[in-house]
């Protein structure tokens, strides 16, 4: 996957975005020996982290040992280009980033927060997982959602599928349909 006969293997990047917020033991997860090895084995060749204001700082790597290149930034003042650019996005699970990722046909993988108080972002991240747009994980799981995600199985979201998502989240913050 991702490779040409000539054994020359493409560029295949992996985006990870906290957002503007702290999600440290995201970043912890993807620096794990065990979710890089994961990636690597599944043809990624890049891995590029938006770390957000966290103060866990990820260990850098140029790949050129054979591993996976790892790279970090804090913020940018649009990620854009780094999810259009990306073969596999993980995200936090702000309703920005996800529909955005979507909105691009990136596959996705939504790791949700669970310091986060009254997490609304997990049933949103829940709902579109089970309706097959993405795959949802927490740190803690993200090694097996990566070794056993089949990118395949994803179905493309259509941006007109908006609305029972949205009457979903109103019914749950206790907002009667209209």
């Amino acid at each position: 996957m991702g490779e040409a006969d000539d054994g020359f293997k493409s560029k295949r990047v992996v985006f990870v975005t906290v957002g503007t917020t702290c999600f440290d033991s995201l970043v912890r997860a993807v620096d794990t020996q065990e979710v890089r090895t994961a990636l690597f084995k599944k043809g990624y060749t890049h891995l590029v982290i938006q770390m957000g204001r966290g103060s866990y700082i990820p260990t850098k790597s140029t790949g050129e040992d054979g591993s996976l290149s790892v790279d970090y930034f804090t913020f940018s003042s649009s990620i854009a280009e780094f999810l259009k650019s990306a073969s596999l996005v993980i995200s936090h699970a702000g309703s920005g980033s996800i529909f955005e990722t979507l909105r691009l046909r990136k596959p996705l993988i939504v790791v949700v927060n669970e310091d986060l108080m009254d997490n609304h972002q997990s049933e949103l991240a829940e709902e579109l997982a089970e309706r097959k747009h993405l795959f949802c994980a927490r740190p803690q799981t993200l090694y097996k959602t990566i070794s056993s995600m089949d990118l395949d199985s994803l179905v493309a979201y259509q941006p007109g599928d908006a609305t029972p998502v949205a009457k979903f989240i109103n019914r749950f913050l206790g907002f009667t349909d209209e």
